[in-house]
């Protein structure tokens, strides 16, 4: 052997060395295995909106923060009407678009005068939050073309999905990413 410093004084002291060293070896590693992305290829996350209740569960199962459930309108259905029953709260005094009166909690959607008695509704997809409150009042008080959608360029498209998980209606399924969007169609 040659002269030198022995870095362990005792067997005890490379035990100890070592076992920290192992121990933050997971620790550091961790990141790396969440971050992996598990997806069956092919195939993405949706919601059927013919079986959504609307009950809120895609904003608080959503892994992302805002959901990646969005509402969608579906305008060749829409009535464009004054009392639209996804924007304004049930049981509004007046009619108009001050924020105590609108039923979306983040004001994503916005109503644009046509012609009387006509409005056009569109939502802000960057501000809604996937509450689904504006689906609910739509589908309760209007014609359902308001409805949620898992917004394939946000979803992370996870192997276990969290909020297909949660629906207690079981309306979020995988879907051929060929066909990613499940649309409302008017009625036959």
């Amino acid at each position: 052997m040659k002269e030198g410093k022995n870095i362990y004084e005792t067997r005890r002291d490379f035990v100890r060395k070592f076992g920290k060293v192992l121990a933050v070896i997971p620790v550091a590693g961790l990141p790396v295995l969440l971050s992996r992305k598990t997806v069956a290829k092919g195939y993405v996350w949706q919601i059927d909106p013919y079986k959504c209740i609307a009950c809120g569960q895609c904003k608080t199962s959503c892994i992302l923060t805002p959901s990646a459930s969005k509402c969608v309108h579906e305008y060749a259905l829409c009535g464009y009407c004054d009392l639209c029953g996804g924007y304004l709260k049930e049981g509004a005094k007046s009619i108009g678009t001050g924020a105590e009166l609108q039923m979306c909690p983040v004001g994503a959607i916005t109503r644009k005068f046509v012609e009387e008695p006509f409005f056009e509704y569109s939502i802000n997809e960057d501000l809604c939050d996937g509450c689904a409150k504006c689906v609910k009042g739509c589908k309760d008080f209007g014609n359902g073309s308001l409805y949620m959608q898992i917004k394939q360029d946000l979803c992370a498209n996870c192997n276990d999905c969290s909020i297909a998980r949660n629906c207690p209606a079981q309306a979020v399924s995988r879907v051929s990413s060929d066909q990613q969007y499940i649309e409302k169609e008017r009625p036959v």
